[in-house]
């Protein structure tokens, strides 16, 4: 399965037009916006019709600087797949994440973080591969560039779900930078567009 993921977008339409190019070009089975997509006025209008026009299926959750009323809004207008506290499976792939941050107005406490990321791993069965998509980053990562640090909640359910990879975003200084953790690779795909073969 090939997949473009992005995150941190914060409203950038034309950025979304060439990733929608690319995203055709590159023959992808699906797109994954993994939060931050709202400008900042709260709109997302913008973030998902370039990409249905294209035929293309797009997964979203929200980061810290949207709810899910703006992803709601996505889901129900453009069919986006909902990845907040739910997954998907894709024949023997399947995908489940959490959204929203660790600061700001749309932000969940640790424990919130590891049971939504439970909830979601449990619908899966009979998958071969697992990718986890979050907003925040996992606390003890470089990610978090050593002044940011992430979150507990999703670094537990790293190490206890064991997915084959984790797609994060919000730290903007780490955009593109990946680690191990436990056995799963940790990519944060920022603003970069990173093509993830699962």
């Amino acid at each position: 399965m090939r997949i473009l993921a992005l995150s941190d977008v914060h409203g950038d339409r034309s950025f979304i037009k060439r990733m929608a190019e690319r995203a055709l070009t590159e023959k992808v089975d699906l797109v994954i916006l993994a939060g931050d997509v709202a400008d900042e006025n709260h709109s997302v209008d913008g973030m998902v019709g370039p990409f249905r026009a294209k035929g293309l299926e797009v997964a979203v959750l929200p980061g810290n600087h949207e709810g899910m009323g703006e992803i709601g809004f996505l889901i129900d207008k453009y069919q986006a797949i909902n990845l907040h506290g739910y997954a998907k499976k894709f024949g023997d792939v399947g995908i489940f994440g959490c959204g929203y941050g660790d600061i700001g107005v749309h932000q969940l406490t640790e424990e919130q973080f590891f049971e939504t990321l439970k909830h979601a791993r449990a619908q899966l069965s009979g998958v071969k591969k697992t990718l986890m998509v979050t907003h925040v980053q996992p606390s003890e990562s470089i990610l978090g560039l050593g002044m940011f640090p992430g979150s507990s909640g999703v670094r537990r359910a790293i190490m206890e779900f064991k997915p084959d990879i984790h797609v994060c975003g919000h730290i903007h200084e780490t955009q593109g930078i990946e680690e191990i953790i436990g056995q799963t690779r940790v990519v944060n795909v920022g603003k970069k567009g990173i093509i993830i073969e699962v």
